[in-house]
């Protein structure tokens, strides 16, 4: 399957890029070089071979849920720079439309 100029301008406007022609000749010839592996991929034999969802086994390593003591409010704020009663104040950074 050849990728054509027109291809490659759709994958740019789905991913919101704009590209040069040059660009779009690159990504045109290098989309191409990975469609033609996985073309080569294709022709493997793969009978008898399980399907997998990862190449190497994969195990959660969780730790056991246990209650510890947590920070009083006092220490959580000790280092805050600046705080309004229990809790830290920031600086406003959404404002209003319109």
């Amino acid at each position: 399957m050849a990728i054509t100029i027109q291809d490659v301008e759709h994958i740019a406007k789905l991913a919101r890029l704009r590209l040069t022609e040059e660009e779009k000749l690159r990504f045109q010839k290098e989309l191409g070089k990975i469609i033609e592996y996985f073309d080569q991929l294709k022709k493997l034999n793969t009978d008898g071979v399980p399907p997998t969802t990862h190449v190497v086994p994969l195990e959660n390593v969780l730790r056991e849920d246990a209650v510890k003591p947590c920070l009083s409010v006092e220490e959580a704020l000790a280092n805050a720079p600046d705080r309004k009663g229990n809790y830290f104040r920031v600086p406003k950074v959404v404002e209003k439309e319109g």
